[in-house]
């Protein structure tokens, strides 16, 4: 599924350098302060140790993880978008992202100047949610124009367009993201298209010092503290060491320097999960002597459509699903035993696919 994530922040924040770290492109830092003039794309894999727990009841040729598309925007500033130019460019590439994720610089170094002159998390998120919702007040004036122009002709939809366009755009006026604002039911249908900026989820990495890493500091405290109660997720990474990790091409390498410096697991790792469920996502197996294979669906999809995933025969010739919950099939060990244990589920079409479900497709095509 082509879902795409967008890493914003303030230029020279550390964005490129966690891009790095978790995608399979390798793109160019520039200077803090100065920052990428340049998108930079890559397809990230999702860490999940679910498969290598199947792997250990089905043997198999290899195991494929699934992928979720990263997009790494260059730092905007203030005014990005009040001009024609790569700033309204940049905020163009947000737009045709799903989710955001939005990294924060929470560390002093001298010799790694802020673009803002000073460091100040709290700050660089109200600057960049000023430039999101500056734009999204400006589609949503040019939309509103528009139905002005129909519902004088007495048209009761583009009446009632107006007034939920109004809502939000009084919302955003008061310095408001249009995710926080619910305008009914079917709000939805008149905005849509407008795919609006602050309409996308959003999740906070604050890029710490090595000293930080695992219990954060005083500028983490801050954005905790400012983002308290609102419906969104913060998390702490030192970008910088997470760069020497990936560095290391070695599992064992990589664990003993985990272990040196108190950690379990790369801090990128949390994130690419934490973007993942951000996208609201859900994960359902294919198993087999050949592959083990995760894939990627949108939660609330119905079995057919999950099998189009897979190939699009798939889905035009579906029959049936035969699925497996994932903690029966570890605790039982095969699908022959989840099948003599009636575990063993054929589901329709219409079936819901859950989390975790491995999945078998019948069609014929």
């Amino acid at each position: 599924m082509a879902l795409r994530c967008g890493i914003i922040g303030i230029a020279g924040v550390g964005k490129t350098t966690i891009f790095n770290c978790i995608s399979n492109t390798k793109a160019a830092t520039g200077t803090f302060g100065s920052g990428s003039s340049k998108t930079n794309i890559g397809m990230v894999r999702v860490p999940d140790p679910r498969l290598y727990e199947l792997e250990k009841r089905q043997s198999t040729e290899k195991v494929t993880p699934t992928t979720v598309e990263i997009v790494d925007i260059p730092g905007l500033s203030k005014a990005s978008g009040g001009a024609e130019g790569s700033g309204n460019r940049f905020l163009g590439d947000i737009r045709n992202t799903d989710a955001l994720i939005h990294v924060l610089r929470c560390f002093d170094d001298e010799m790694l100047p802020h673009a803002e002159g000073s460091v100040d998390p709290v700050r660089d998120i109200e600057t960049i949610n000023l430039e999101l919702q500056v734009r999204d007040h400006d589609s949503l004036g040019k939309k509103i124009e528009k139905l002005r122009k129909t519902a004088k002709s007495g048209d009761k939809d583009a009446v009632r367009g107006i007034e939920v366009l109004e809502l939000y755009s009084s919302h955003l006026g008061g310095f408001n993201d249009a995710r926080s604002l619910d305008a009914g039911d079917d709000a939805w249908k008149y905005i849509a298209d407008l795919s609006l900026l602050t309409m996308k989820p959003v999740m906070y990495v604050c890029n710490v010092d090595e000293k930080s890493a695992i219990a954060g500091n005083s500028y983490t405290d801050s954005v905790k503290k400012y983002l308290q109660g609102q419906d969104t997720r913060v998390l702490t990474i030192a970008g910088a060491i997470e760069a020497e990790i990936s560095e290391l091409d070695n599992a064992a390498d990589r664990n003993v320097y985990l272990k040196d410096i108190g950690m379990t697991e790369p801090g990128v790792d949390r994130l690419v999960r934490a973007a993942y469920s951000l996208l609201d996502l859900r994960t359902f197996f294919t198993v087999g002597p050949k592959e083990i294979r995760a894939w990627t669906i949108r939660r609330g999809m119905n079995a057919s459509r999950a099998a189009g995933v897979i190939h699009s025969d798939l889905e035009r010739g579906f029959i049936r699903a035969e699925v497996m919950k994932y903690d029966d099939f570890v605790t039982l060990g095969s699908e022959s035993a989840c099948r003599e244990a009636g575990k063993l589920l054929v589901a329709g079409r219409n079936y819901i696919v859950e989390d975790g479900d491995i999945i078998h497709v019948r069609f014929n095509v």
